[in-house]
């Protein structure tokens, strides 16, 4: 369902060289993995994820079995396809069936996993996740001292890969980022003893330009792929990828004083054009663009007024000589580092509250 042709355009060409740019800055053997979950952050995982394979990209990390199934059926036989969420009661012969890789992330799911393998006389591969100081998911330092005590007994394990998160990459200076990477390089060492050729990843988007340090054998980049900016206090050195322009429905003129949208918190002089534009917060815009809205028309930019309703908003276009077609609300000029700057946003909010009811356009779509 479309919200009135209101088009958001994904550059695939861009996210392929955000890829290579990333993939090229690592440290030798380094892979980088693409983190596509959340259908690619809500601008098509399919079509991205088919873009990054041609790229070289091989990894792709997905949030739950249902996201992994899509990709597995358009993917390459060798596409190696994580699933960040663990494995639900259940889903157990999808993962065997698919070739799903699960992150492991407490102790009853590993014992959980490692008895189904034994079930299946299959080793199959799966991810260690251990929690060096998010407090999120993830193997505290002493289960993973236990947990190495049962994987010396139990051969139907076969952890391919050690992984942790960073909360504060994007901060380059956080006292927090340096006591993760000492963290996760004890549980790495520990780790080793038992699983020699496991191997280790702990690095995001932002993660992976905090140093060599970080790389490890896998980054995984998410973020990165569209153009967000790793590191806010340096220049971004990777390419914009997407753009969003808004449908008009309805151009109004004006012939007295009004209010405009819910509550009347808006007013509006007699003799002002309004565009009534489709696209509301239940497109995002309120992530997108925040409290204080600003389109663009040829070149020029134009405010929004009143409140942002679920299906539309309402820009004033006074100054534009011509009716307009179409306001476009993220464009190189609005990018996306500009309206996270603005609004205090992380990149992932903006891009995962777009929804499903925009005309995608794929430009280089393969």
């Amino acid at each position: 369902m479309f919200s009135s042709s209101s088009i958001l355009t994904v550059d695939l060409a861009a996210i392929q060289a955000n890829w290579r740019y990333v993939a090229s800055s690592l440290k030798n053997n380094a892979e980088c993995a693409a983190v596509v979950k959340a259908d690619a952050y809500s601008v098509g995982a399919e079509e991205v994820a088919k873009a990054l394979y041609l790229a070289g990209c091989r990894s792709f990390y997905l949030a739950t079995v249902e996201e992994a199934v899509v990709l597995r059926m358009i993917l390459p036989a060798d596409a190696i396809l994580y699933v960040l969420g663990g494995v639900r009661l259940g889903a157990e012969p999808s993962f065997a069936e698919l070739r799903l890789i699960p992150v492991l992330y407490s102790l009853a799911e590993i014992k959980h996993w490692s008895e189904f393998c034994a079930s299946i006389c299959a080793a199959l591969p799966c991810v260690i996740k251990v929690d060096t100081g998010m407090t999120r998911l993830g193997l505290r330092l002493s289960d993973l001292d236990e947990f190495l005590q049962m994987a010396a007994n139990h051969f139907s394990l076969n952890p391919i890969l050690i992984m942790s998160h960073l909360a504060c990459a994007d901060e380059p200076g956080h006292p927090l980022n340096t006591r993760q990477l000492q963290q996760f390089e004890k549980a790495v060492a520990k780790t080793k003893v038992f699983f020699p050729q496991i191997k280790t990843s702990l690095a995001n988007s932002s993660a992976t330009f905090l140093g060599e340090e970080f790389h490890f054998d896998m980054v995984r980049i998410g973020a990165a792929l569209y153009g967000i900016n790793p590191q806010r206090d340096r220049p971004n050195p990777l390419q914009p990828a997407i753009t969003l322009k808004l449908s008009v429905l309805q151009i109004r003129l004006l012939e007295t004083d009004v209010s405009v949208g819910y509550g009347a918190a808006a007013s509006a002089k007699a003799g002002t054009r309004l565009a009534v534009v489709a696209g509301g917060y239940a497109d995002g815009i309120h992530r997108t663009l925040g409290l204080s809205p600003r389109g663009m028309v040829n070149g020029q930019m134009v405010p929004a007024v009143g409140r942002i309703s679920m299906d539309s908003c309402v820009f004033d276009i006074s100054a534009v000589a011509a009716d307009p077609e179409y306001i476009e609300v993220m464009n190189e000029q609005i990018s996306l580092d500009s309206l996270i700057a603005h609004n205090n946003f992380l990149g992932y909010e903006v891009l995962t509250s777009l929804g499903r009811r925009y005309l995608r356009r794929y430009l280089g779509k393969v």
